[in-house]
């Protein structure tokens, strides 16, 4: 797509980099065929290619309306797209840049403005644990809308952590709402781990890996967290006590194995932040390695038909795909996929089932709509904000897949 662009854009990094993302899209649309919400909505503007010429459209000068914010605020950035497009557009950070512009550029509405800051800044702080928890207490008398968005309270074993220690050691990001919201997540993959004769390490100082104050556009904010988290595992990469730094939150993971890149430009932080993505892996890129050590532990109680919903930032934003079922279908786990659009976002991406509530709601329906006629016992995924998001729809349990497997080891 050939770009002019505008003199104040001309030879900077973001300038740079945006051109060239742009010069690699030909038109051909097969974006638009994979994305969400012009699947719902039917706007060329909202789907990758009609926002891609509105991004040009800003790069080369012409006027940004409180319109082009919109319809790049509706983009999941699930990166279906990325997956689809037979040039390698570089979506996800092509979007992360005209978001970046466009907001300097246009007033938000002064609520809108408070709850984006609210969001950034809440999810994010050490408040958020004890207010999640009052917010547990008080669930039975909350409206309907906002029991959705708080879980029950975490169960007995959520808080039971292996106290065996293995000369194999990774490290593993909490993350900063799944502490609060999910605790067992965490202890079930250091207790899985600890099975296989790897023991689970946590940083001091590691929290948020950047995602929430990235994608509400707060770019530096997500930066500072990306800095804060590379300084906390630092001590333990360097010195070589670690072989990996674990993701059980595919959203965590997509983000920290982009730390190259959003840090390139960082002279103190570029080298460092590329041995931190060598080192990081989603959970389930162990599971080739955990599945011979595991499957003589196993008990033939327990749930066993699942239904697995792949997250997005997990088959496109990270390009991992069928490791799940694959290998969780070794362990004796009848698992499957959704016949038809197992491809596309359950609506969650973070922030977005806040900030874009109605979109947010029919794509989680239609998802539960093609996962139902499996029948599953759990409804399984590998994202904290997946499993809230569809679990605030149905009836059926939905759980992170390693919290089953942990319970089938028990």
């Amino acid at each position: 797509m050939q770009t002019t662009l505008a003199s104040e854009f001309q030879g900077t990094r973001e300038g740079t980099e945006a051109e060239a993302i742009l010069r690699k899209c030909v038109h051909c649309g097969f974006c638009t065929a994979t994305c969400p919400t012009y699947q719902l909505l039917g706007d060329e503007l909202d789907g990758p290619r009609g926002r891609i010429y509105l991004i040009k459209q800003v790069l080369e000068g012409k006027p940004v309306t409180r319109a082009t914010q919109q319809h790049l605020d509706r983009c999941l950035t699930c990166r279906n797209c990325e997956s689809t497009c037979p040039s390698g557009v570089q979506y996800g950070h092509l979007v992360e840049i005209g978001r970046k512009v466009v907001e300097e550029r246009v007033e938000r509405p002064a609520g809108e403005k408070a709850v984006r800051w609210l969001l950034k800044e809440g999810l994010t702080s050490p408040l958020f644990a004890p207010a999640m928890k009052v917010g547990q207490w008080m669930r039975p008398l909350l409206p309907g809308s906002l029991q959705h968005k708080v879980p029950a309270s975490a169960p007995t074993q959520a808080h039971r952590w292996p106290t065996r220690e293995h000369e194999r050691k990774v490290l593993m990001l909490m993350g900063c709402v799944q502490p609060a919201m999910m605790p067992n997540i965490n202890s079930a993959t250091a207790r899985v781990l600890d099975a296989a004769g790897i023991q689970t390490l946590v940083a001091d100082g590691a929290g948020c890996c950047g995602a929430i104050r990235t994608h509400l556009n707060d770019i530096d904010g997500g930066l500072a967290d990306m800095r804060r988290n590379v300084d906390a595992w630092w001590p333990l990469v360097s010195t070589g006590k670690v072989e990996a730094i674990v993701m059980n939150a595919s959203g965590c993971g997509a983000t920290v194995k982009d730390y190259g890149h959003a840090l390139a430009h960082d002279p103190a932080y570029a080298q460092r932040a590329m041995r931190i993505v060598e080192l990081t892996r989603d959970l389930s890129e162990l599971l080739p390695e955990l599945v011979p050590k595991l499957k003589t532990k196993l008990r033939a109680t327990g749930p066993k038909k699942l239904a697995y919903h792949p997250p997005c930032t997990l088959q496109h934003g990270q390009q991992l795909r069928g490791g799940v079922e694959t290998h969780l279908a070794a362990l004796g786990f009848d698992i499957r996929v959704a016949p038809v659009e197992s491809h596309l976002c359950c609506g969650s991406a973070g922030t977005y089932s806040v900030l874009q509530p109605e979109l947010a709601y029919q794509l989680r329906d239609r998802k539960l709509g093609h996962l139902a006629p499996l029948q599953p016992e759990v409804i399984v995924s590998a994202n904290i904000g997946c499993i809230q998001h569809l679990g605030s729809g149905t009836a059926t349990p939905v759980r992170h897949w390693v919290e089953v497997l942990d319970e089938a080891l028990a």
